[in-house]
């Protein structure tokens, strides 16, 4: 397979740009997140030298996209001969239609099921191992997801501990907070049925939660933990609140840049000993950025609409596909500072309930707290993709006609300060109650996030991190 790649010179340029020397944590300041290149000083020549990476994978759920899809989840468990049946949900759509169409159907084929209505929104380390326990007690040989990112996220933990049954929270988690042992045996079928517009969780291997502990959010992510299938069903989004509209679009337009713009694959760093430990985020690379470009086209579009008006069915459609296209895209390609930013802001809120939200915890929606550092990111990693930013902000309505290149993260923030504003997204962090006294504390709960930090297209450490805060404290 020929894949395209930028000349030698615009390569050369950008690891000028990741570094010139070497600033890994051993030779560096604190939490500085260093992609190695032939460049590093440091690097040992020698004909063990590992191979740069050379290779990226695509790897998504099957969809089944169609309005009353839902109502055929019966006969898929059926076909699958499946005897017990585990359905995850939180205690919101427990009262809801999309529920009661999974029950049906699952009634209507006599498939025996249990249902788990304890799932949390934004869950925990708790209430992932409280999940965790109910599974492992059931023993189920299929597992149902009906709701969000959270539910989907909590039934995927639910799904690989059943299996793993002798493993312990951390062992898979990502590191460095948890163990980053990869899954290497197939996990109980999973079909996800997504009640919002945004996560694109029914795509991709990635499971999130807040690690109270640390105060901060982490999560597992493997390829094996992906459902086996994905029901998009536009009438189960139907009952989204507005504000629930809002942030889970967010969720999907922030995928979308972030996929778009991270690290090219080849430049990531090593590659694996092992095809089993290449990473689910691999970076940018030609198939994701397809997704992730088309995504960003859709949500500009169907999101103004869809949250302006809860019965323009049309635009929450759209938002549905694009869910699931930017999750494709994100799902391989990851995403990068916005994404790490936001798992410090919603883990550390103490205070901030957000309109709309059925909690009875502090929360912070994560579409919402993704959203509010994405004009500082921008500019901060603009001049890295600076064509890919300025096709963004053209997309996002901003004249790029005699822009150049290098105010190319300058327009791209300015254009999704109008967008956010004009959608009502809260005016940044001290929305939250956050001050320029806390970035500290949001540093040391965002540095550990290296799964995603490491995907940024500038070199990344606690000085950068602390700088976007501090510009993400108030955005109008």
């Amino acid at each position: 397979m020929s894949i395209l790649r930028p000349s030698a010179k615009t390569v050369s340029n950008l690891m000028r740009m990741v570094g010139t020397s070497c600033s890994c944590p051993a030779h560096s300041a604190r939490g500085t997140t260093h992609v190695h290149h032939p460049g590093c000083s440091h690097r040992r020549a020698s004909a063990s030298t590992p191979r740069p990476e050379y290779a990226f994978e695509m790897a998504t759920s099957t969809v089944r996209v169609g309005t009353g899809a839902t109502q055929e989840i019966g006969m898929d468990l059926a076909n699958l001969k499946s005897k017990r049946v585990m359905v995850f949900t939180d205690p919101n759509i427990a009262k809801l239609h999309p529920l009661k169409a999974v029950v049906e159907s699952l009634e209507r084929a006599k498939v025996n099921f249990t249902v788990f209505k304890d799932v949390r929104v934004e869950p925990s380390d708790k209430s992932f191992q409280d999940a965790i326990d109910a599974a492992r007690k059931y023993n189920p040989d299929a597992i149902v997801a009906v709701g969000g990112g959270s539910t989907i996220d909590t039934a995927k933990a639910a799904n690989l501990y059943t299996v793993f049954g002798d493993a312990h929270l951390l062992d898979f988690v990502n590191a460095p907070l948890g163990k980053g042992r990869p899954v290497d045996r197939p996990l109980l079928p999973l079909i996800a049925v997504p009640t919002t517009a945004g996560t694109g969780s029914e795509c991709t291997g990635s499971a999130i939660f807040d690690l109270k502990e640390k105060g901060a959010k982490t999560g597992i992510a493997d390829r094996a933990l992906k459902p086996m299938l994905g029901i998009i069903d536009p009438l189960n989004t139907r009952s989204m609140p507005t504000q629930v509209r809002l942030a889970s679009g967010l969720d999907v337009l922030c995928h979308a840049i972030e996929s778009y713009t991270a690290i090219p694959y080849y430049m990531r760093g090593e590659a694996p000993a092992n095809p089993l430990q290449r990473p689910a985020y691999q970076g940018s690379n030609p198939i994701s950025d397809i997704w992730s470009s088309h995504a960003l086209r859709m949500v500009a579009k169907a999101l103004p609409r869809s949250v302006a008006d809860p019965s323009d069915t049309e635009a929450q459609d759209t938002m549905t596909l694009a869910a699931a296209y930017a999750g494709i895209g994100f799902g391989n390609g990851g995403v990068h500072l916005m994404h790490g930013c936001s798992y410090g802001i919603s883990g550390l809120n103490r205070s901030y309930y957000h309109p709309e939200y059925v909690s009875d915890h502090p929360l912070c929606p994560h579409g919402i707290s993704v959203a509010v550092t994405s004009p500082a990111v921008a500019e901060f990693t603009g001049s890295m993709h600076p064509d890919r930013h300025l096709e963004i902000a053209q997309v996002l309505g901003a004249d790029v006609t005699n822009a150049k290149r290098d105010d190319a993260g300058a327009i791209l923030g300015d254009a999704l300060r109008r967008f956010l504003k004009d959608l009502g997204v809260p005016n940044g962090i001290s929305a939250f109650g956050y001050t320029s006294a806390d970035i500290g504390a949001l540093v040391d709960s965002i540095l550990p996030q290296h799964r995603v930090l490491k995907l940024s297209p500038r070199q990344t450490g606690a000085e950068q991190i602390a700088s976007i805060l501090e510009r993400s404290l108030t955005n109008y």
